[in-house]
């Protein structure tokens, strides 16, 4: 249960952090936001943040194995990768439809599955 709780709580915190990191490119478009300067565009990415760490820190403590978790910490580590290529792929093919995924990209997916495969192979 411990697993699961802890890759649930990656997948919100890789969330809040995929917005947070790139949803801001989409503010041109808001009216509301237009115009605003870095700053602004940087104290709202850190609010956003903020709700990544507040999933990201429990998810880690709560799945690493010296703390009763299932993981080690290369695992945890490969499972919040895996993670946060599955939610960035998403958010890229909703809210950028200009952005196209390639041939090269799906190869590099495919490797990083072969990587978490290797990871957990005991």
């Amino acid at each position: 249960m411990r697993g699961l709780y802890t890759i649930l709580l990656l997948i919100l915190s890789n969330t809040f952090m995929t917005f947070a990191w790139y949803g801001h490119l989409k503010f041109k478009e808001m009216k509301w936001f237009e115009n605003l300067g870095i700053i602004a565009i940087v104290l709202i990415s850190w609010g956003i943040a903020l709700f990544e760490y507040i999933f990201q820190v429990p998810a880690n403590k709560i799945g690493f194995k010296e703390n009763g978790g299932p993981f080690s910490l290369v695992e945890l580590k490969v499972i919040q990768e895996a993670v946060t290529l599955v939610i960035f792929t998403v958010f890229t093919l909703i809210f950028f439809k200009n952005e196209v995924l390639k041939w090269n990209h799906f190869v590099g997916f495919i490797f990083l599955i072969l990587a978490v495969y290797f990871i957990f192979r005991k």
